[in-house]
């Protein structure tokens, strides 16, 4: 099997990302769009970026902002999580 397609089959496996990091938002976007069965073509139009840009958050590449921010809420003790409802869960 092929290194991106078992990248794709953990990102449907994995149903909740706990975010640390910028490069764990990243891997939560990946994953929940794989799960969703999208492209990065499909999210960017939807979300109207460039799907360059697209690639670059889901690599951990982000805004200094996200960064700052993110470090804000870890030094409060906060804990952040990206869950993906089940498909009977999902409204």
């Amino acid at each position: 099997m092929q290194t991106n397609e078992r990248a794709i089959r953990a990102a449907r496996e994995q149903r909740n990302w706990l975010i640390h990091n910028p490069a764990d938002v990243g891997r939560a976007i990946a994953g929940v769009r794989a799960e969703r069965g999208m492209t990065q073509a499909d999210l960017a139009e939807q979300i109207d970026i460039d799907r360059g840009y697209l690639a670059r958050l889901e690599a951990g590449a982000s805004p200094l902002v996200l960064e700052r921010s993110l470090r804000a809420l870890r030094r409060m003790g906060a804990t952040i999580t990206v869950s993906l409802p089940g498909d009977d869960d999902a409204s």
